[in-house]
């Protein structure tokens, strides 16, 4: 009998027509993905706890059946501006809609109305697990020297889980190389500071929900958050004095830019960040503080931008 490797795993995923239908993802849909955990079989276990004349474990069942899966993706662009990236649908599948300017950009803002899911193909040496009507959160993080990533956690209802003939074929066509977090590729500015950063991480902070009803069953995103996190050079007061924005609430825009040529660009914006309480700590014996950031909307929606240019 032969062995199933564990490093052998593709995953497909597909924006489905209608919500928990297949939408049949193909090799064509897949996405590049690395550090990948997944969850094939979740649910509660509820007690029969049946009334017998012996002891002994009586069993359970398990309900309200569904699958995680979480990996990261390297943030780059699309390759041309205008043109959606590869992992578009898991963007759309985290309560973002996509808007498109031909040969321009392509927009993803915050939606909490007919947000879009998908079905996700999870194929682990020939063994493959269907998840439906997905959905997730999406979190980000830019490290210098580093390749910057996105993190997904989907959730989706439970599909069937069946051997399959062979691996897909997938292509790394259409994934732009990505660039590195550096002082040539990346730019930043928080509260009007350009930025010398050591670190930017920023969570949607999506509140995933399995929900299972009679007459229903759905994965829903029933509440957000967004937060952060910046580790900064510190600087004098004069230049910029976080203690001043933490004690009086204030809120000011973040930007960070990664990449500089048209096709290879991602920008990330929140207009009204609040700074959290300042740690003070050092890298290299140079002082440096962790600022925790609040993304808050302003009009509503409008928290976190995320574009593809």
């Amino acid at each position: 009998m032969a062995i199933r490797r564990y490093k052998k795993m593709a995953v497909l995923a597909k924006i489905e027509d209608t919500y928990g239908e297949d939408a049949a993802p193909t090799a064509a849909e897949a996405l590049v993905m690395t550090n990948v955990t997944f969850t094939p079989l979740e649910g509660d276990e509820v007690s029969r706890d049946l009334m017998l004349p012996y002891l002994g474990n009586q069993g359970m069942i398990i309900t309200g059946q569904y699958a995680t899966l979480q990996g990261e993706i390297e943030i780059a662009g699309s390759g041309t501006a205008g043109t959606a990236p590869k992992y578009d649908s898991l963007l759309r599948a985290s309560g973002l809609a996509q808007t498109v300017t031909v040969d321009t950009s392509v927009d993803y803002e915050i939606i909490e109305d007919e947000e879009e899911a998908v079905s996700v193909y999870f194929i682990s040496d020939k063994v493959q697990h269907v998840l439906l009507g997905a959905r997730g959160n999406l979190s980000l993080n830019f490290v210098p020297k580093q390749i910057p990533r996105f993190t997904f956690t989907l959730t989706g209802l439970l599909g069937t889980i069946t051997d399959i003939v062979a691996m897909p074929a997938v292509s790394l066509t259409g994934w732009e190389k990505p660039l590195p977090v550096s002082k040539a590729n990346t730019t930043m500015s928080l509260h009007g500071w350009s930025s010398i950063a050591e670190s930017l991480a920023l969570n949607l902070g999506n509140t995933v929900t399995p929900r299972f009803l009679i007459g229903d069953e759905l994965i829903a995103i029933t509440d957000r958050s967004g937060t952060g996190t910046a580790v900064v050079e510190a600087k004098s007061l004069a230049e910029v004095n976080w203690f001043s924005a933490a004690q009086n609430r204030t809120r000011g825009a973040l930007s960070l830019v990664h990449g500089t040529a048209a096709g290879k660009i991602v920008e990330v914006t929140a207009p009204a960040v609040e700074i959290g309480k300042p740690t003070q700590g050092q890298t290299d014996n140079i002082v440096n503080y962790s600022l925790p950031l609040g993304l808050c909307p302003i009009d509503g929606l409008d928290e976190f931008k995320l574009t593809v240019r």
